[in-house]
């Protein structure tokens, strides 16, 4: 393990003294750490599995997974639920993301006869998420018209979170230490948990908030005093939600749209000073550093899948998961919209996956019991994600330049969306 940190210690240290240079050539952190996790998993290859089946990984991914959904929840743009144009985002969140998650199992239960539905359902949950870790551009990029970036940031803000319960679910109707049950009892236990965590996130995210509005009136707090309280806000909502046996991450979750909620109201009634962006820097910087261990560890599952070789069916099913599960939702989704075909197309092709997916993938490997099942989640996260950083992050520009055409020097033309309000992308930017 000390090994390990050394790795990661060493490379994030190298990356940090030269990322200006490294992103204008558009080589970002996480594949810097995918390579050195690949370098690492190949000298040690035979550590790999028990370094990524571990109580100690699996305890990392889950508060890493925890501050993700809170800081996702928090940093969507508008005053609205669904951000600046909800109408959109409830397309993609409510229609097109239920339909991919069908359309991922059926297209299983083809290509992969041998695995039961439970578990083509907990590598859909796996695999259908997007998060902009391996194009994180894309969002900043004004070829893109301003209502596409916004629903492709606000859906990978919100997706993970509703994805979570049913990933809970599914992996107790999969079974968990040789335990199997019924869809019922799955059903019977996941339901409580999840009730559970939308009441002790919410409490938890409107308290917090309620009470540094009132430290901060009573000029109580000091500026590193508010950030350290925002760091620790969704740990207290983890760990207690899972301390009342609920679903923490589900609580993670709401407690950060509780917390943005109660904590802009000042704004809206009294017109008072918005919260300080510099609040959640020290949030964002620990998650940047927490996602950036996540994507080693991917690395180090890269070596293993392919190692161990990977079936064709598993192959097309991965490559499905990147297109046409994901394409062929979207469009449906948002026949009647106001987008156009192209403006369609676009959403539905730059949907990268990345840290959602590498967690969950984790979480289930570590879950269930050693043997195919465990396996088959863990190498369709890897295969998903590393197809997804190939085609998303090395291929995002030419995907951006084919699907807009000239860029928008000279904006305006039906499509770019004159509204093109200044970016809100912070879910992505820390990822």
């Amino acid at each position: 393990m000390i090994s390990v940190l050394i790795v990661i210690t060493t490379v994030v240290a190298g990356w940090s003294l030269v990322a200006g240079r490294l992103e204008q050539r558009h080589v970002r952190a996480p594949l810097m750490l995918v390579l050195a996790g690949v370098v690492t998993g190949v000298f040690t290859h035979s550590h790999i599995a028990v370094t990524l089946n571990s109580e100690v990984a699996q305890h990392v991914a889950e508060v890493i997974l925890a501050v993700l959904l809170f800081v996702d929840a928090t940093e969507l743009p508008g005053g609205r639920l669904f951000g600046n144009d909800p109408g959109s985002a409830a397309r993609a969140l409510l229609v097109a993301l239920p339909l991919s998650l069908i359309t991922m199992v059926l297209l299983g239960t083809l290509l992969l006869p041998g695995l039961p539905v439970a578990l083509l359902l907990l590598i859909a949950c796996i695999v259908v998420p997007t998060d902009f870790a391996p194009a994180e551009t894309l969002v900043r990029d004004r070829r893109i018209p301003a209502r596409v970036r916004s629903v492709l940031n606000v859906e990978s803000g919100y997706n993970d979170g509703i994805v979570s319960p049913l990933f809970l679910f599914a992996l107790i109707l999969v079974g968990t230490n040789s335990v199997t049950r019924t869809p019922m009892q799955a059903l019977g236990t996941a339901v409580p948990f999840a009730l559970k965590a939308l009441v002790a996130g919410f409490v938890m995210g409107a308290l917090v908030a309620w009470l540094i509005n009132r430290a901060d009136r009573a000029e109580w707090m000091t500026e590193q005093s508010r950030r350290i309280i925002v760091l620790v806000t969704p740990l207290l909502a983890y760990t207690v939600t899972t301390a009342m046996d609920g679903n923490g991450f589900v609580a993670s979750f709401v407690c950060g749209i509780a917390f943005r909620y109660v904590r802009q109201a000042p704004v809206r009634r009294r017109g008072a000073s918005a919260p300080h962006a510099s609040d959640f820097q020290l949030i964002e910087d620990t998650n940047s550093m927490m996602t950036m261990c996540m994507w080693f560890f991917f690395g180090n599952a890269v070596v293993l899948a392919l190692g161990e070789g990977v079936d064709w069916p598993a192959i097309v099913l991965c490559v499905a998961a990147l297109t046409v599960v994901r394409i062929l939702p979207i469009m449906l989704a948002f026949l009647g919209s106001k987008f156009t075909w192209r403006e369609r197309l676009m959403v539905g092709a730059l949907g990268p996956r990345g840290t959602t997916s590498i967690v969950f993938g984790l979480l289930a490997f570590n879950a269930l019991p050693d043997g195919p099942y465990a396996d088959t989640a863990l190498y369709a996260m890897t295969l998903t994600v590393l197809g997804s950083v190939l085609l998303h992050g090395g291929g995002s520009v030419v995907i951006a330049r084919s699907l807009t055409g000239p860029p928008p020097s000279a904006a305006g033309g039906p499509g770019s969306s004159g509204n093109d309000e200044p970016d809100s992308s912070g879910v992505a930017m820390q990822r």
